[in-house]
Formats: structure tokens, sequence, C-alpha cells
């Protein structure tokens, strides 16, 4: 409680005292530059003057319809004192001063009048950290002073209330008059402090003293979050739009009674990420659009962590879903209809936006609706198909990237609608089959971003594959060894692209190439692993199950090591060679600590035999290859 009493008071007085800051180093900076202001404006008239008596001086043109001799032309006299006169000082030399016909003279910087220059140290730790922690002992010592006053109840709640409430009023009228004289920074910081008291104010009313209800201290935050996004839109400041914003998703937390409100939380939820949406749409503020999409989301979360149930009503969860998901997607795909330029922030919303929606129906609907799941992702695969129709012609550069992006969204969701109709390891699909074409697409568009996010969703994949595998089945029919299939088409997509663009890739991201084409070859040898373990380990061979298991993984992997090689040394591919006796080097391990302890003697000779000549054939390759080079 003390703490809080604290953090109020803190709240009540910072605004009082920045302003006082503020207005102090305001009058300091005024009184600075007067000087140098004079003697500007002294350049200034000088040069003036010489502009003047240059003209007076120059001899009038002739009428249009009279030539007058020129002793009828009377030699102009200039009506102004002379400078020397006017000016004791020693003014400018007049070399200083150029004038060009219709050009304004300006004159030169004048000698002496203080420039600007990078504070020392000295002045940054006198200037500054001092008046900062000068502000912190003020604030530290006037808190403890109010909290004295509070454990005495000097000042009731009421008051306390109408306290906070008052200054943070004031201070919002007080950051406008900042602002209209051109001191930015001050009037943001003096508006987000006012917003801040208000808010604490208002909670400490409603659930620290309960002096009114909650329902009233919501309406009173969502007055101050509109107040906040007046004044951001009136002043074009992209900063307070922020603020009013996190205010307004503080506001359901703050007046919140622990009660299930879902209608009432959503409806707000969704005035609000539309309102802020209406503000990024008129002045660019592109920032607000992940800071709403994220507040949404936990808010959803944590509610249905909190409060969802098969008793909820399911399709008003799924509507709710459904508008949040047409919402933050109305602006990327208007951007991409109207050919206007996508930014990484746009990408960024797309991707979340989708996965957020499609894990939401898969929580929602999984496994007691599939059909409903399978035709929504059936639905969103033909509308992401109509929104890469309408986007303009693809050409270098941002319409490419989001055609190309809707196309693959539309591809994932028909690609996921059947396993989903079937199984429940649509997740892991869905991450490979949209790193594979966001790999792709980033390739095709030049963009680093893309690749980057593709990797990332195919190393997810691959670890969710590995650690959370389907169940086994028929020999090669089964949903695992379809899902190892799926995924490792997917890294070989995404490697097939890389070679396609060789140029593009530098740095770090050939390693990451590299370990897609291990990656490859790593799933395969797991996923027929499995299939000859389980086959097996069921079929009756005449001999004990493990004996049959291991023998088959000996031969398996001698076979697919022996593969590599030669596939290396066709296609002059070191990394693969180099896979290939990494494998045989695991082979040679297993036979000789395992297969000859506890192999029977027959399967012991037929293990070392098949291992023994493999050996020989490839040492005996590899013999001929090297001589053919020093021949070459």
């Amino acid at each position: 409680m003390d703490v809080l009493i604290v953090a109020a008071a803190i709240a009540l007085l910072a605004g009082p005292v920045l302003a006082l800051i503020a207005l102090i180093s305001i009058r300091q900076l005024e009184s600075k530059v007067g000087a140098s202001r004079v003697q500007e404006l002294t350049g200034r008239v000088y040069a003036l003057e010489q502009l003047v008596k240059q003209l007076a001086t120059r001899e009038v043109p002739p009428a249009e319809n009279s030539t007058p001799t020129p002793e009828e032309v009377p030699q102009a006299k200039s009506p102004l004192p002379s400078p020397v006169e006017t000016h004791p000082a020693t003014p400018p030399a007049p070399s200083d001063v150029v004038v060009s016909p219709g050009v304004s003279a300006a004159p030169k910087p004048v000698p002496g009048a203080p420039q600007r220059s990078s504070p020392d140290l000295e002045s940054v730790i006198g200037g500054r950290w001092l008046n900062r922690i000068g502000i912190v002992a003020l604030l530290i010592a006037v808190s403890y002073f109010l909290k004295l006053a509070f454990d005495n109840n000097w000042i009731g709640p009421t008051g306390r209330v109408a306290i906070g409430i008052l200054l943070g009023a004031i201070m919002l009228p007080w950051s406008h008059w900042l602002h209209g004289r051109s001191y930015t920074y001050f009037s943001e910081g003096i508006a987000a402090l006012g917003e801040a008291t208000l808010f604490l104010s208002v909670w400490a009313g409603c659930q620290y003293y309960s002096l009114y209800s909650r329902s009233a201290g919501f309406a009173a935050m969502i007055a101050v979050t509109l107040a906040m996004a007046a004044i951001a839109i009136g002043r074009n400041s992209q900063g307070i739009a922020v603020m009013s914003l996190l205010g307004g998703l503080l506001a359901p937390i703050l007046a919140s009674s622990g009660k299930d409100e879902q209608v009432l939380l959503f409806t707000y939820l969704f005035l609000l990420g539309a309102g802020a949406l209406v503000m990024v749409a008129k002045n660019q503020w592109n920032s607000l659009v992940p800071i709403a999409f994220i507040g949404t989301q936990l808010y959803f979360w944590g509610w249905y962590n909190q409060f969802f149930h098969r008793g909820t009503p399911l399709e008003r969860t799924v509507a709710f879903a459904s508008l949040f998901f047409l919402l933050y997607s109305y602006l990327p795909v208007r951007k991409a209809i109207e050919g206007i330029a996508f930014q990484k922030v746009d990408t960024l919303v797309v991707l979340l936006s989708e996965f957020a929606y499609s894990g939401a129906l898969f929580v929602l609907l999984w496994p007691d609706d599939k059909w409903p799941l399978t035709l929504l992702f059936v639905t969103l695969a033909a509308a992401h198909v109509a929104v890469a129709r309408f986007v303009p012609a693809p050409k270098p550069g941002p319409s490419a990237t989001a055609r190309l992006l809707f196309a693959g969204l539309a591809l994932t969701y028909i690609t996921l609608a059947i396993p989903v109709r079937f199984e429940g390891q649509w997740i892991t699909l869905s991450f490979a089959v949209e790193g594979a074409i966001l790999v792709w697409t980033g390739f095709r568009t030049v963009s680093n971003f893309l690749r980057q996010a593709g990797y990332f969703l195919l190393a997810v994949s691959a670890l969710r594959l590995l650690f959370l595998p389907p169940d086994g089945g028929a020999f090669f029919l089964n949903a695992r060894f379809a899902a190892y299939a799926v995924v490792i088409a997917c890294f070989g997509v995404a490697l097939g692209a890389a070679r396609s663009h060789r140029a593009n890739i530098e740095g770090r991201e050939r390693s990451e190439i590299g370990l897609l084409g291990v990656a490859i070859n790593v799933y395969a040898m797991i996923a027929l692993s499995l299939e000859f373990w389980d086959y097996f380990g069921k079929v009756s061979t005449g001999m004990d199950a493990t004996l049959a298991r291991h023998l088959s993984l000996s031969i398996l992997w001698t076979g697919y090591a022996t593969a590599l090689i030669i596939f290396g040394v066709q296609n002059k591919s070191a990394l693969t060679r180099w896979q290939g006796l990494a494998l045989f080097g695991l082979v040679v391990g297993k036979v000789f600590l395992y297969d000859l302890s506890f192999l029977e003697r027959a399967y012991r000779i037929l293990s070392f035999l098949v291992l023994g000549a493999v050996l020989l054939s490839v040492s005996f390759f590899y013999q001929r290859r090297l001589a053919r080079e020093r021949v070459e």
C-alpha cells in the first residue's frame, strides 16, 4: 500500500516540477539567444541600407514615349543617411554583403556571435545529470510528505482522487500552451504525465477507494483516451497517439471486475483497434497497428485461458476472432490492391494476424468441429487467391511482395485443409509450408526479411516434428511418414529457391542454406529409419525382432551413405560427400560397438560382410577419382 501511495504522489507532483524546469530552461535559452539576435538584426539592417543606396544611385530608365537627353535626367540621390552616420559602431565590411538584382541581401554570420557546440563532460554532468538527480530528489521528498499526509489522514480519499484528477486535467492545457510556443518535447512529456495521472486517479477512485462504480471509472478512462487521441490528431503527434492507445489498452485492466464480460471487452477492443487504424490511415502512424494488434491478442488469449469453456457460446467467440482478423487485415489488403509500398511492419502484421487467427480457429474447433474448421480454411484460401488476383501485375518491389505473399498464404490454407480434416498435426505442416513459401517469396522479391522469417518457421516445424511426431502405421502409408515427406519437400523448395538465386546469398545466409541441405538428409534418414524399425518389429522374419531391426538399420544407413557419396561426386558437392562419410562413420561405430556384441553369429557375419564390401567399393571409388584428378 505504501508503494502505491508513493507512486501516486510521484505521478501527482511530477507535472508541476517538470513544467517548472521546462519554463526555467526556456527562459535561460531566450536570454542566451537574445544577444546574438541583436547582432544578426544589425547586420541585416546594414545590408538593407546598402541595397537601398545602390538602387537609389542607379539611373532611372526613360519613359516609353519620350527620349530625354542625359542632361534632362537628374542624378538621383539617396534620401537615406550614410550608414557610417547611422551606426557609429564599426559595421561589417561592404565586401561581406553581395547584392544581386532581385535577390535579397543576406549577411554573413557576425563575428563573435555564439556558435553551437557539443557539450563537454562537465556541462553534461553539471547541467543535465545534476538536474535529473535534483528532480528525482524533489519528487521523493514531496512524495514522502504526501505519504505522511495520507497516513495521518490530513487528506482524505476524496481529496486525494480530486487532487490527482485536477492536476492531470491541468497538465493537458499546460501541454498545449507549451506546444504553441514550439516546445514540442516538453509538451509531449507533460501530456503523457497528465494522462498517467488521470488514469491513476480514476483507477484509485473506482478500485482502490470505491468512491464510484467501475462502470463510471471505465467511462472516464474512455473519455481520457478520446481526449488524448484528439490532442494527437490536432498536434499531428505520433507519440501522443501511442500514449493514447496504450491508455486505451490499459483501461479494461484498470476497471476490471474479475468477471466474464466477453461482449463488452471484445466490442471495446474492436472499436479501439478501429480508431487506431483510422489514425494510421490518416496520418501514416504505422507504429499504432502492431501495438493495437498485440494488445488485442493478449486480451483475447487471456480471456480464453481464464473464462472459455465448452459452455461458452462457440459461435460468438469465433465471430469475434474473425472480426479481429478482418480488422487488422484491412489496411494490408487495401495497400496491396492499391499497389502501395509494403513495409516490413505490414508484412509482419499480416503474418502475425494469419497465425493468430488460424491458431484461434484450431483451439476453438479442434477436434469436435473438423468440418467447420476445414471449410473455414478453404474459405480463407479462396479469399487470399482473390486478393492476390486484384493486386497489380507483379513488378520488382512491394507489389510483387504483396502478391506473392497472399498467393503463398492461399496455398498454405488449401494445403492444410485436407490434413486438418483427418489429423491434428496441421500446425507443423502449416509452419513448414509457410516457411518454404516465405523463403521462395523472399528470393523472388529480394527481401532478406521474408527469407529469415521463412528459415525461422522451417526450424520451428522441424523441431515440432522431431519432438511431437504423428503416429505411425502401415509401411510408408501413414501420417508420420507423410509429415516427414511434407517437411522434407519444404526444405527442398527453400533450397531450390536459394540455388536459383545464388547471387543474392552472402554472409550468414550461406550457412543457413547449408543447414537446409543437411536437414534434408537428416530428416530423410529419420523418416526411413522409423519406417524400417516399425516394419521389422511387426513382420515375422524368423529372427528376433530387435535383431532384425538393428540389422535393417545397418543396411539402410550403409546404402544411404553410399548414395550420398555417389551423388556428391557426380554433382561436385563436397558437403554431400562429407555427409556420406559422416554417416559411414556412424554405421561403423554401430556395427563394431553394437552388432558385434548383440547380433547372432549369422547376422553378425552378414552385417560385417555388407559393411566391408561397401567400404571397399567406396574406397576404390575415391581412389579412382583421385587418379583421374591427377591425370587432368
